[in-house]
């Protein structure tokens, strides 16, 4: 894949194409990002881009129960964060952001429409498809990336979640940002945009970073829509309408079988 967009965009450096499960988009966005820090490149291509519905792999995540069975009607059926998720909807999509060195992107008048700020990456390795109950490496991912960014967690204003709308994974990212904010937990509005687009598997961390920067551009929160019974043990501010509210730093997590967890941290002016 990467080969190709090299030959069909005339991209030069080193093409590379990876699989960090459902965190694959955000991985790409990191790479790009360090590749840039370390004086590799002054730009990147970053994309995730996923096509998985198909009979196949619908049966294999239906047997492992990751899949929701609330299909009436089929667009309530994704409900993240809410008492009565019991699983995600898969989507298809791709997203492509040219990450460019700061001075290079002025140096030509380019318009910059935020910043990565931060990455953080934490490794799993507790079971092929379940997260370590103890929340660890997805605390230690978002931790990273903030301090990556050399920024506190007071810092954040809004929260792009990984929100699968399955059972574990939303209870695990919950306790994550509660472990992570403290008491500031509930004051944060959290979204998550799977909700109204599906899982998109290896894409959704490059979306969802798109998202996160439309979000500190507008000054609009996307909502979580079908978040209509919220869950007493999930102590979130889940942002059920849509809020225009200004936006200044935006975290936005994903989190992929076998524990691949990464976490960036976007903003609309350099740290």
């Amino acid at each position: 894949m990467a080969e190709r967009i090299a030959e069909r965009f005339g991209t030069k450096g080193s093409p590379i194409s990876l699989s960090t499960a459902c965190s694959s988009g955000a991985t790409a966005i990191q790479l790009g990002v360090e590749a840039i820090r370390r004086g590799e490149m002054t730009a990147a291509l970053c994309i995730g881009t996923d096509g998985s519905v198909n009979p196949e792999s619908l049966i294999r995540f239906s047997l492992l129960s990751a899949l929701s069975t609330q299909n009436d009607p089929p667009e309530g059926a994704s409900k993240p964060f809410s008492k009565n998720r019991d699983g995600f909807v898969m989507g298809e999509g791709a997203a492509a952001l040219i990450l460019e060195d700061e001075a290079a992107a002025k140096a030509r008048g380019a318009t910059i429409l935020g910043y990565v700020l931060g990455c953080g990456e934490k490794g799993d390795g507790f079971h092929r498809t379940r997260s370590s109950p103890d929340g660890a490496p997805i605390v230690a991912a978002i931790r990273a990336s903030l301090e990556d960014a050399g920024l506190g967690p007071e810092s954040i204003d809004t929260v792009n979640a990984h929100g699968t709308s399955t059972p574990e994974n939303d209870r695990m990212e919950a306790a994550g940002l509660a472990a992570v904010f403290g008491e500031r937990v509930g004051g944060i509005p959290v979204t998550s945009n799977k909700s109204m687009i599906g899982h998109t598997l290896t894409a959704a961390g490059a979306i969802e970073a798109a998202v996160s920067l439309l979000t500190i551009r507008h000054g609009r929160i996307p909502p979580t829509i079908n978040y209509a019974i919220p869950d007493p043990a999930l102590p979130l501010d889940i942002v059920a309408e849509a809020r225009d509210v200004p936006v200044a730093r935006v975290l936005s997590n994903s989190f992929g079988f076998g524990g691949q967890n990464t976490c960036l941290v976007l903003g609309a002016e350099p740290a």
